[in-house]
């Protein structure tokens, strides 16, 4: 919502004689908090009915989170990278300890990303990782009741709703891979809405784009979903396009990881071509041996 309402403001901006209505939806993602996303139905639980109040007239665009977006969207439906692109990192808040490190073993460690807990295994296999969902207010208030000694969530989402203070440590993706997109927003319309798409282009980021189209190129080639821990973090850096990626076992007992650099112009090109490289290193194995398995990769 929060998110939607920074787009509404700059919508009533750029176009002042226009009518912006906000049409509040709580979506199966946001309800069920029970089960891990896989078990579910995955990540379009986020928007599914968003899109369907698209598809039926009662709203023009919606606003996402892009890395709650499916890597492929249905057909009909296109999609805008708005502007530059917010922290993508991970955050490690607690009441207690400063950061991963100073946890003491067998710490609790609350995130139901697997993900992240496959990174958190790798790098402290002594903790103990429990499942933790619901809204950012909701993870926040489960720590301050003492079911956790810490918690991890996106940077992003901390800071747009005013929580930074609660930060104690920034993981840094040279260490932590963030989520496909992570930090990047959305807004997504029916593609013969060409209307749209020109009410649209003053929100349009290139660099941003770039970036995102190479991550999601990344999961899109390793068939990304809630149930197999990977991430992608992309740069630009002196004009030229890194992009860093890992799959994982979910316990973090065997990780693939590489980096690769290109031009900009080639941003998706070069996202499966890391997820091309991931496998011949071995990620196929991971993925068929996840195949059977259930969670959230968020």
């Amino acid at each position: 919502m929060v998110q939607s309402e920074w787009i509404a403001a700059k919508l009533r901006i750029l176009y002042p004689s226009a009518k912006v209505e906000i049409i509040g939806m709580t979506t199966m993602g946001d309800q069920i908090l029970d089960k891990p996303l896989a078990q579910i139905g995955g990540k379009g639980l986020f928007i599914k009915e968003l899109e369907m109040a698209i598809k039926e007239g009662r709203a023009d665009i919606a606003v996402h989170s892009m890395k709650d977006v499916p890597m492929t969207l249905p057909s009909g439906f296109s999609a805008i990278i708005v502007g530059e692109r917010e922290d993508a990192r991970d955050a490690f808040v607690s009441n207690r300890f400063a950061s991963i490190e100073s946890l003491p073993q067998r710490a609790v460690v609350g995130t139901s990303s697997l993900r992240r807990e496959s990174q958190l295994r790798h790098t402290r296999p002594d903790l103990k990782i429990e499942a933790l969902r619901g809204n950012v207010n909701t993870r926040l208030a489960k720590l301050d009741a003492g079911n956790f000694d810490a918690i991890i969530l996106a940077a992003a989402g901390l800071k747009r709703l005013g929580f930074e203070d609660r930060v104690c440590d920034f993981l840094s993706p040279a260490d932590y891979v963030p989520a496909i997109a992570q930090g990047a927003l959305g807004i997504e319309f029916q593609t013969s809405r060409t209307d749209i798409t020109g009410w649209l282009a003053p929100f349009a980021n290139e660099n941003t784009t770039s970036i995102v189209n190479a991550e999601r190129a990344f999961g899109r080639a390793l068939t990304a979903s809630c149930d197999v821990p990977l991430g992608a973090h992309a740069n630009i850096i002196d004009g030229g396009l890194s992009i860093d990626g890992f799959v994982a076992m979910p316990d973090g007992t065997r990780m693939i990881r590489r980096a690769l650099t290109g031009t900009v112009a080639d941003a998706q090109s070069l996202g499966t071509a890391l997820a091309l490289a991931l496998i011949e290193e071995g990620a196929e194995e991971i993925l068929a041996s996840l195949s059977r398995r259930g969670g959230d990769a968020n």
